[in-house]
């Protein structure tokens, strides 16, 4: 399974990008990822979706899009091309708030979102996306044993396993003290994805 591209930018379309890696071109689906220009150096986070007829690429630029694309995929009618439009039509962030909130006039307002897929994406995501949600936000900073429960928290609504959770809620907890969620959530992802 391909997980990351590192490559030359040869071809940007509308919703996709061909990446050189190596002599190879990778054709990768893409939503809100920005890219650099053609002939410059790219980085995506990789979700490979294998099918009988079709081995298809989809490319994340952070790992946030890639948490909430692999949360939609999940949703009973939501495919990864479903998931990919959805995501060219909201941020992430914004999609986690929308959800967590039980905000379906704004969530119908996203294109390949009716009312029907609005109501099952807030009943089937919003204890997922919560996390995410409260970590965008402006958010008070925490005192360190606070922030280190919400991280914990975050992580295991993205699907982490509560050892890994765990794990590096202490490997950061010097670092925790002051500081805020989505910070601490981001360094959190970087030290699992490693």
């Amino acid at each position: 399974m391909i997980a990351r591209l590192t490559g030359k930018v040869l071809e940007k379309g509308e919703a996709n990008a061909v990446l050189d890696v190596g002599g190879v071109g990778y054709l990768s689906q893409l939503s809100l990822a920005a890219l650099p220009p053609r002939g410059e150096v790219a980085a995506l986070r990789i979700f490979t979706h294998v099918r009988e007829d079709a081995l298809d690429l989809f490319g994340f630029g952070s790992e946030e899009e890639e948490a909430v694309f692999r949360a939609l995929i999940d949703v009973k009618g939501v495919g990864p091309r479903a998931a990919q439009n959805i995501l060219s039509g909201i941020e992430p962030v914004e999609l986690a708030q929308a959800v967590a909130q039980g905000d379906l006039a704004r969530l119908t307002k996203v294109p390949g979102i009716g009312k029907k897929t609005a109501e099952r994406l807030v009943v089937e995501l919003r204890e997922r996306l919560v996390a995410l949600a409260n970590a965008a936000g402006k958010g008070r900073p925490a005192a360190g044993a606070d922030v280190l429960e919400q991280l914990q928290t975050a992580l295991l609504n993205l699907g982490y396993k509560p050892p890994q959770a765990e794990g590096v809620a202490q490997a950061l907890r010097e670092e925790a003290e002051g500081k805020r969620l989505d910070d601490l959530l981001r360094e959190a992802l970087k030290l699992l994805r490693g």
